[in-house]
């Protein structure tokens, strides 16, 4: 039995690759029976000979959308314009991300098309003071950077420019990308599977953009425990299960008003928590 991970699934087809050699799985039946569903980046025991997944090991961690497993970052790639900017759905990406404990690294792309950076400096400089790590995908060098010995994916909306960017940082990937429909106002799915790419010494995933993220399956407390800029405040608040929304001392809404706290976001927070 030979242990090797998951890098490409289309549709029962699974591709494991081990030192380099890649092998063409199918899965046990037992798995369908128990409605067990391998995912790429899954690390597997795997009959070689056969050419059967035998077993799954342990995650770390796994994403519904986009499908992929034991993630270390996700480069959240978010448009600046076409798409317009939506604080809403970085939010959610935000919140998901540190619920699974993957490191978010946020990507701003388009930028050419704004005519001022005003809003967008003001929008780096928040997400970077509360601990995020921000880039411009014009900084093609530090983006280069990231991914040696790790697990990443690329997120984001439907035509925020995950291909594109990942043409630009290695032009032999030359993966499809789509044109904003201007008459719908949001991309074309061009990314047709979800694939392990080698890249800068790590492996990367290019996926299928969404322009909606589903957290029913997070209770109020986790959404507010993953609003990271929550954290330093809330020993300050009155009621120790506070909720830093209708409560009439909160260490959170204090820090709004004196503008510690950036409005979009914390009004992404009360509409994420009242859906």
């Amino acid at each position: 039995m030979k242990q090797g991970r998951i890098i490409k699934l289309i549709s029962n087809d699974y591709t494991v690759s081990l030192n380099g050699i890649k092998y063409l799985c199918k899965c046990r039946g037992i798995f369908r029976n128990k409605n067990i569903k391998p995912l790429v980046g899954d690390l597997v025991e795997f009959d070689e000979k056969n050419k059967i997944i035998e077993k799954i090991l342990p995650r770390k961690n796994e994403l519904i959308r986009p499908p992929v497993s034991n993630i270390d970052q996700a480069l959240i790639i978010t448009s600046v314009k076409s798409p317009d900017f939506s604080s809403n759905l970085l939010s959610k990406q935000l919140v998901i991300l540190e619920y699974n404990q993957i490191k978010p690294i946020i990507c701003f792309t388009k930028i050419d098309l704004l005519e001022n950076t005003k809003y967008l400096d003001k929008l780096i400089n928040y997400y970077q003071q509360i601990g995020y790590t921000v880039l411009k995908n014009t900084e093609t060098d530090k983006i280069k950077q990231l991914f040696k010995n790790k697990i990443s994916v690329f997120t984001g909306q439907t035509g925020a420019g995950k291909s594109t960017l990942i043409n630009k940082i290695d032009s032999n990937f030359k993966l499809k990308t789509g044109e904003i429909s201007k008459s719908l106002g949001r991309g074309k799915h061009t990314t047709r599977h979800v694939e392990l790419y080698p890249l800068n010494g790590g492996l990367v995933a290019d996926t299928p953009g969404f322009s909606d993220i589903d957290l029913s399956s997070l209770s109020k407390e986790d959404i507010k425990d993953n609003f990271i800029e929550f954290e330093k405040y809330k020993e300050k608040c009155k009621y120790r299960d506070c909720m830093h929304d209708k409560e009439d001392v909160c260490a959170v809404k204090e820090a709004l008003k004196e503008g510690l706290i950036l409005e979009e976001r914390y009004l992404d927070y009360l509409n994420l928590i009242h859906k």
